[in-house]
């Protein structure tokens, strides 16, 4: 019997939509859904009939980032292991952000951690106005490194410092503001909302999109192999944190559902 796939797939009108499919733990990322979204987001990309790619959340929540048990096996791994992990999340992140076709993010609810970086890598995010966010890594006594290049070019290193080292909860209006979502929009209307950008897409020639893509990317400072290069390094710092006396500790007690011993009372 196969294994249940983590997200759910289909192509129709030219447009590839992805739901990331765990309601049950809030679509949260564990290496099956990162492995089968990376695979999921390189086949859309090498398919002709594809002109855009969608990406949302199952049920009221868009991504909750890191799986509880996911957490549990990395607090336990070596730094190595731990290392080799972060590479491949670094991997999707780099697949979505470079991926030569548009992408939305249709952002259907609460994104924290990791789901806070899917939304950055897309080219477009348009999210419920209800949605709550927060990068609280540093709770934990992480930081979020192999997301960081892209929530830095999507909020502004401003307002990226900000979220990093409160680990601070924020409204899709201030997500707005700071440039993680283009568009704040009611639940009931963000199906219309989306519909609309997508009306907009293909009116486009394919290739002029994928090189406009390409453009904006290139005059940011953002190409795949110098991202590549910045990733080896952001997964060696994970790592190394993960491991440290400091990162064992808030992992605990984040497991244990207890304060770690820095926090105020």
């Amino acid at each position: 019997m196969a294994k249940p796939s983590n997200i759910e797939q289909s192509i129709h009108g030219g447009v590839c939509r992805i739901t990331l499919d765990r309601p049950q733990v809030h679509n949260a990322f564990d290496a099956d859904l990162i492995a089968e979204l990376t695979d999921a987001l390189q086949h859309a990309d090498a398919d002709p009939e594809v002109r855009a790619v969608l990406l949302t959340g199952r049920g009221g929540t868009f991504s909750a980032g890191a799986d509880l048990n996911w957490m549990r096996a990395m607090a336990g791994a070596s730094e190595a292991e731990n290392r080799e992990d972060s590479l491949k999340l670094a991997a999707l992140m780099r697949t979505l952000n470079f991926l030569g076709k548009p992408t939305i993010a249709r952002v259907n609810g609460a994104a924290y951690g990791g789901g806070v970086g899917l939304i950055a890598c897309c080219d477009i995010a348009i999210g419920v106005s209800g949605a709550k966010f927060a990068l609280s890594e540093v709770k934990l006594g992480l930081v979020p490194a192999v997301i960081s290049p892209y929530v830095v070019a999507a909020m502004g290193a401003r307002a990226a410092r900000r979220a990093f080292i409160t680990g601070e909860v924020f409204d899709a209006e201030q997500a707005q503001a700071v440039g993680l979502l283009h568009e704040c929009v009611a639940a009931e209307m963000l199906d219309e909302a989306v519909e609309r950008c997508l009306h907009w897409l293909q009116k486009g020639g394919p290739v002029a999109q994928s090189e406009a893509k390409r453009l904006a990317l290139a005059i940011a400072g953002m190409d795949a192999d110098t991202q590549q290069r910045i990733d080896s390094e952001n997964a060696t710092l994970i790592a190394r944190l993960r491991v440290s006396p400091e990162g064992q500790h808030g992992l605990a007690a984040f497991l244990d559902k207890r304060a770690p011993d820095w926090a105020s009372r």
